[in-house]
């Protein structure tokens, strides 16, 4: 299912294989967190920018259109025509961010939905019978996501909870792939390390949660406040106890920084809403740093938006059209953003593992780290 192939220092090179295809990792998997990719990427679009694995949320799925319709029309890939990697967030932190109402106890949360105020009912059992239905490659488990700052002894409860519910959904998720009607039996699952800045926590509860013997490991409840010193802070003391020779997933992150900076610190897998989010609002990723298309100084700059850049976008188009696109709200102007940072995305990914191919990631961090968090000048 998954081999470090190479490693420099922390840093790992590594394949990822699953009944849905495979993935070569470090990678980035683009959110459609409603089957859908914000900003009006297709799943032609992703396949031709690169995307090797696609996530979707299961709270958002389960709220609408119902995780029971994408089962009779035969799945997740099937309902929006994709053959690759798929993974399904377990709705926990969704749970916790959205629902103004919510009750926790030992079974399971019960929330109000942020659509329509429904109370809705979700423990362990109820999040891996919806991601079987998604029929998704990869479940994730069910946690609670620990707001930041967080007081010691509530964290503490929490992370006990977790890891209790984690063993639940492993014997769930085992009972739906024996049974017959399963339409991915092959499903696998993902524990999620919880204890918000606190180390001694992190550790414990990876420890506790590396007993599952599961088939990959997430770092959550990080990106949610904290400063991005303590991410790798976090990163950094959780990493030893994360078994080598699974997937290490870094939930929510980041900037194009943060995520080399995390694989510096050991992480293979990253998801994250900014790239579409940013161009949505023209704020654009390039190889000389972020800039914000709705500059006046690109009103009339023939220029691609990165001059080294290979998208469809940057192949065809203007910085001055593209300005001009947003500044008239064309819907045309989002969609050719979006497509231009996720392609960034993915080629940044594509570039970190060349780099660590040939052995010469450590130089590749440093020329870049500063360069991709700065303001692009021109």
């Amino acid at each position: 299912m998954f081999k470090v192939l190479k490693t420099e220092g922390k840093a790992r090179r590594g394949f990822f294989d699953s009944v849905h295809g495979s993935a070569q990792t470090p990678v980035f998997m683009n959110v459609g967190t409603c089957a859908a990719i914000k900003g009006g990427a297709s799943t032609k679009d992703l396949e031709e920018l690169g995307c090797q694995i696609e996530l979707s949320n299961t709270y958002h799925l389960h709220i609408r259109p119902g995780d029971e319709l994408i089962y009779r029309l035969g799945g997740l890939h099937k309902f929006f025509n994709w053959s690759k990697p798929i993974l399904t967030d377990s709705g926990g932190f969704q749970v916790f961010s959205l629902a103004k109402l919510r009750k926790i106890r030992e079974e399971g949360v019960t929330f109000a939905s942020h659509v329509d105020g429904k109370r809705i009912f979700m423990g362990p059992e109820e999040s891996m019978q919806i991601q079987s239905h998604l029929a998704s490659t990869i479940a994730m488990a069910f946690d609670e996501c620990i707001e930041n700052p967080a007081e010691y002894h509530y964290v503490k409860r929490s992370c006990d909870r977790t890891a209790r519910w984690l063993w639940r959904c492993k014997a769930e998720l085992a009972r739906l792939n024996a049974d017959p009607a399963t339409i991915n039996p092959h499903q696998m699952l993902f524990g999620i390390n919880q204890g918000s800045t606190y180390q001694d926590l992190r550790i414990d509860h990876m420890k506790a949660i590396a007993e599952a013997d599961l088939d990959g490991y997430a770092i959550g409840g990080l990106a949610v406040g904290e400063s991005a010193e303590e991410m790798y802070e976090t990163i950094e003391a959780v990493e030893p106890y994360m078994p080598s020779d699974k997937p290490r997933y870094l939930m929510g992150v980041g900037t194009p920084q943060n995520i080399l900076e995390a694989v510096y610190r050991g992480v293979d897998f990253f998801d994250c809403v900014m790239p579409t989010r940013n161009a949505r609002h023209g704020n654009i990723f390039t190889w000389q740093g972020k800039m914000n298309l709705i500059n006046e100084r690109y009103f009339d700059d023939p220029r691609p938006l990165d001059e080294h850049c290979g998208c469809p976008t940057c192949r065809r188009y203007s910085r001055a059209y593209l300005r001009h696109l947003y500044k008239s709200h064309e819907e045309l102007g989002m969609r050719l953003g979006v497509l231009h940072n996720l392609y960034f995305y993915n080629e940044l990914m594509q570039k970190i593992r060349d780099a660590l191919d040939e052995g010469r990631y450590e130089a590749f961090y440093r020329q870049y780290k500063d360069v991709l968090a700065s303001r692009k000048e021109d």
